[in-house]
């Protein structure tokens, strides 16, 4: 009857978090409390010390570090100078919004796609580059590189790693993503932008290097231009409509000391974590304090711009997860889905079913389900841990091309065609075709091969 329970709540918290807008953290912190307490018997102090604080440290610490260089304009003077790179070149115009997209998502932009929507649907549209092909290059480029370890998915993952028992390798989880993802982009390159390699085939209005800043994007004495919330200022979503002022400046931006202090910051967390093993949520944590110190009036509300809703939202999951491992249901399902089917065919399934929620939910909520529940699955040693649990990171973020997605939902509004409701359903289908195959290959790829 425990069991039963606890995966029937497992499954309201995700339903009524699907159509309410209610966070889903909220919901499994309470869930947990009633579940643990209530109804197995576990001690309110047990539920307590679930609390993932590690967890929380990394979560809250990356996002502050990405609100710092969100603020400061570290994000705009990266953007400005990769669009400066491709001189018209349409085939270039792709290829770098892809780029420009995995880079910030790497370094921790959670919301990149989001952020280059506003440029690079534009830019398409103006350049006569298939929409379509924009808006699933720049969501694929920021999917390859959305298990960086100093990104919130990849902390995600190694955070619950980490509290299994089970070996990390962030070098490993993050690779499977970004090759699966680089192949995707190039097959959809061949497919919808064979035309843009052909000769004379620079863009009307596309960024060239004969083009001052973006909008004056770091340019001046103020370390911290103006933004309209976004993380992209409004001069970048202004240049982006309108094309490049006839009276900008020729001089191209340069870092001031904030950004170059910033820059070495993300540098020092990627080094550190990946080369040196250095606690990822500490240092964050350090690095935004001197970051805060350096100027120190600037930042006056900056903690306002942490992501808490994706906090909140992970410390709950994961407190709600520790008491269904307290309360045995975790092993209970593991060890029913091993007797009843082959541990291999258990995976595929698992990666279809995480592809198919994440398709129409969270993200981050389905993989801070999916693991805790594949765990008796990964401790048994029956299938490969590292590709296992990138078979299933990879299933879960691979369908964020959906319509229904964050990423989907600003590709869409963004996108200057004539019939949105074609262009929404084109997206659907696309998604359905990634749903049927991505886990499938992933599969055959990684986990039989690591498995066997």
């Amino acid at each position: 009857m425990i069991y039963a329970i606890s995966v029937l709540v497992l499954a309201a918290i995700f339903t009524v978090a699907t159509v309410a807008p209610i966070n889903m953290g909220i919901l499994a912190f309470a869930a947990a409390f009633i579940v643990g307490a209530w109804v197995s018997d576990i001690p309110i102090e047990e539920v307590v010390d679930a609390f993932p604080a590690g967890t929380f440290l990394i979560v809250g610490g990356i996002t502050l570090v990405f609100a710092i260089a969100k603020a400061n304009g570290t994000l705009d003077y990266i953007m400005d100078r990769c669009l400066h790179l491709v001189r018209g070149r349409r085939w270039a115009i792709v290829w770098m919004l892809f780029a420009l997209s995995g880079l910030l998502m790497s370094m921790g932009a959670v919301l990149a796609v989001g952020m280059l929507a506003p440029i690079a649907m534009p830019l398409a549209a103006r350049n006569r580059i298939n929409p379509f092909l924009m808006g699933m290059m720049i969501t694929h480029g920021g999917l390859a590189c959305v298990f960086s370890p100093i990104n919130l998915y990849g902390a995600l993952v190694t955070g619950i790693m980490q509290s299994a028992g089970l070996p990390t390798n962030p070098g490993a989880i993050f690779l499977v993503p970004f090759v699966l993802n680089l192949a995707i982009g190039i097959v959809l390159f061949l497919i919808y932008g064979r035309d843009l390699v052909r000769r004379d085939n620079r863009g009307d209005e596309a960024v060239s290097a004969s083009d001052g800043p973006i909008g004056g994007i770091g340019a001046g004495s103020l370390p911290f231009p103006e933004s309209d919330g976004t993380g992209v200022s409004t001069a970048v979503l202004k240049s982006s409509r309108t094309g490049i002022a006839a009276d900008a400046a020729p001089a191209r931006p340069r870092l001031n000391r904030y950004q170059c202090a910033t820059l070495g910051g993300i540098l020092f967390l990627a080094v550190g974590s990946v080369g040196f093993g250095i606690d990822i949520g500490v240092s964050s944590l350090c690095v935004s304090a001197a970051l805060l110190l350096m100027a120190p009036k600037s930042h006056p509300k900056i903690v306002d711009d942490v992501a808490w809703p994706a906090v909140v939202l992970v410390c709950g999951m994961l407190t709600y997860m520790a008491v269904l491992t307290k309360n045995g249901t975790l092993d209970f399902l593991g060890n029913t889905a091993s007797a009843a089917l082959a541990p291999l065919f258990t995976a595929l399934i698992l990666c279809y079913a995480v592809g198919i929620l994440s398709a129409f939910a969270s993200s981050t909520a389905t993989i801070g389900i999916a693991l805790p529940l594949a765990m008796p699955l990964l401790l048994g040693g029956e299938v490969g841990v590292l590709g296992f649990v990138a078979a299933i990171v990879f299933s879960a973020t691979v369908v964020d091309v959906s319509p229904f997605s964050l990423h989907g939902v600003m590709i869409l509004a963004n996108a200057e065609v004539e019939d949105k409701v074609q262009f929404q359903r084109k997206m659907l289908a696309y998604c359905g075709i990634i749903v049927l195959f991505a886990p499938l290959v992933v599969w055959a790829l990684v986990v039989v091969p690591t498995s066997v």
